[in-house]
């Protein structure tokens, strides 16, 4: 669906051009969100708003869309597989959130174009 885009290959070169954000972050300590968790709920809360504004989309496009979801999870660790455990910083949480929303609108475009018209 989108992982096989070119929008797609556009957002992973733009999160490689801004790696050095995560470069040198510090370590995780108990009471801290990690990369991972950070990237797992802003994907989540934008997953949830695509269903929630795209009700005409069946059990299985549902389906098909978290099996994207995961995929694009999984892109994530392999990139930051050095990071992904590590604190989170506020400027992280920044990009993070703002990839997030450029993967919503990825998705919004192709549910438009492949389940909506």
């Amino acid at each position: 669906m989108v992982t096989d885009t070119e929008g797609y290959i556009h957002i992973i070169e733009y999160l490689t051009e801004h790696f050095s954000l995560f470069e040198n972050s510090p370590s995780v300590r108990a009471d801290s969100d990690t990369v991972m968790n950070v990237i797992e709920q802003e994907l989540s809360e934008q997953i949830i708003s695509i269903c929630s504004q795209n009700e005409a989309l069946s059990f299985n496009q549902r389906n098909t869309v978290i099996r994207e979801v995961d995929a694009i999870v999984y892109d994530l660790e392999e990139i930051l597989s050095g990071v992904i455990n590590n604190k989170v910083t506020d400027e992280q949480k920044i990009f993070i959130k703002e990839f997030a929303l450029l993967i919503k609108n990825l998705f919004d475009s192709e549910i438009h174009r492949q389940f909506l018209t």
